[in-house]
């Protein structure tokens, strides 16, 4: 390695790169010095690594050459068991134009960081503006953010928003008794830091039972929170009923959808909404069961106690158009303990890939494809209600995606003996299974139908 030479204010002085790192800026004597202050003989010290897991200087890998390599790593994932996945409940597999790959997979989109310097990131901000003003445009709300880390998270912001907001004392949250296990979870981290509770309220026939839902609200209410469509794939029907609830106890109302299901059912500002959350990963990214992308839009009266970054337009000193991130004085890397929200990044990475997919579909193909969503989960429930010992859907409703069946046998058994035909769906209940389908899979559903009939034939 050369020597690299440092231009400093006392004159020029020679730079070894240290032992540990060509990346590390100090000189064998200035790490020498450093262990002489704390009273260490090597920098090994300051680390206690187990010896069963300390690297003694050899990998004990053979070299191979790159083919090699690629050849025992596909022989290896050729071992994973062919399976079609018709398995949903928030994880939901769209087809990804190559367009998406091809942009985003660009050096300045993917090794970028925060944008704090808009001078230097005027592409990306711009993208960023984009997916804000699409989803704005699909919620009807006219704030959203670029971006939470997934659809968990932004409930949790969204129930510590409506406690800052709220004019009069409350510490509960309210959320639909089916409401997928994960996000409950993040909620209740959220929730307990900031005393609040979470209770839940019943589902009846697939959506709201409003009547016990009446019977739980009181002035103690910060938030309800609904979805649509639901854990289950029900569309909500009784959402203004929910919104007009929520209005006369002064509480907020949250509604969870997704950007496809948005692009068909009516906008949740139309509803009552005031705040909208869900995982826009639907669009830009396969189905990865971990990855997600939060999408978080509000009313504007909460513009202020918004969670995250968001990117503004201004002029330049000569009269262009020009984005910037705004309005951080919310954000912690400024206000610190007294910020919005402790939330210190976003994924813009995977919100790029989202406004690509969606600008690639346009109006019109966003729309279709959200009415694909309806009418082939309608044909797979109807197939599937065909066969003796099935009964699909479950709940009398309109579905999006996915829905809830009823077997006559344990659920356990249907789902194991479907996976042994090369079919994976989710047990739902003892006796039901949930089943999903977008075009990806809908070219299999023949063979699943089939399958079903002989487990329970």
């Amino acid at each position: 390695m050369t020597m690299q030479r440092i231009q400093h204010d006392e004159g020029d002085r020679t730079h070894e790169p240290a032992e540990s790192s060509p990346f590390a800026p100090q000189t064998p004597q200035e790490v020498e010095e450093m262990l002489s202050a704390i009273g260490a003989e090597s920098v090994e010290e300051l680390f206690d690594v187990p010896e069963a897991v300390a690297f003694d200087g050899d990998f004990d890998i053979d070299a191979k050459s790159e083919f090699e390599v690629v050849t025992e790593i596909e022989e290896l994932l050729g071992r994973n068991a062919d399976r079609t996945e018709f398995l949903g409940r928030g994880h939901y597999d769209h087809y990804v134009p190559s367009v998406v790959d091809y942009l985003s997979l660009r050096s300045e989109f993917l090794t970028s960081y925060t944008q704090y310097q808009p001078e230097t990131s005027q592409g990306f901000l711009q993208a960023l503006f984009e997916f804000q003003s699409m989803i704005v445009e699909l919620t009807g709300l006219p704030v959203a953010n670029c971006s939470m880390y997934d659809a968990a998270t932004a409930l949790g912001e969204a129930a510590t928003l409506a406690a800052r907001v709220r004019d009069t004392s409350g510490s509960r949250v309210l959320v639909p008794e089916t409401i997928r296990s994960e996000r409950r979870s993040v909620l209740e981290n959220y929730t307990e830091g900031a005393e609040l509770t979470v209770g839940t309220y019943p589902l009846v026939d697939g959506n709201v039972d409003l009547d016990a839902l009446t019977e739980l609200f009181d002035d103690d209410i910060v938030m309800v929170y609904a979805e649509s469509p639901t854990a289950r794939g029900a569309i909500e029907e009784r959402l203004p009923s929910i919104a007009t609830l929520a209005d006369d106890h002064e509480a907020a109302f949250c509604l969870g959808s997704d950007p496809v299901a948005l692009a068909l059912l009516q906008e949740p500002a139309a509803v009552g909404a005031d705040i909208v959350i869900g995982d826009a990963s639907v669009l830009g990214l396969s189905a990865s069961y971990g990855m997600g992308l939060g999408l978080f839009a509000v009313k504007q009266a909460y513009l202020r106690q918004v969670p995250g970054r968001l990117v503004g337009t201004s002029k330049t000193a000569d009269g262009r158009r020009a984005y910037t991130l705004t309005l951080q004085t919310r954000e912690q890397h400024i206000r610190k303990e007294r910020a919005t929200s402790n939330i210190c990044t976003n994924q813009a990475w995977v919100a790029l890939r989202t406004a690509i997919h969606i600008a690639s579909l346009g109006a019109s193909g966003l729309s279709a494809l959200a009415e694909d969503c309806v009418t082939t989960a309608a044909e797979a429930a109807a197939r599937l209600n065909d066969i003796d010992g099935i009964s699909a859907p479950v709940d009398d409703r309109h579905h999006f995606r996915e829905f809830v069946a009823r077997t006559n046998r344990p659920a356990t058994e249907v789902v194991s003996e479907l996976a042994e035909k090369g079919f994976l769906v989710h047990e739902a209940g003892e006796f039901e299974v949930q089943v999903c389908v977008t075009e990806t899979n809908s070219g299999d559903l023949d063979d699943l139908v089939a399958a079903v009939r002989e487990v329970l034939g």
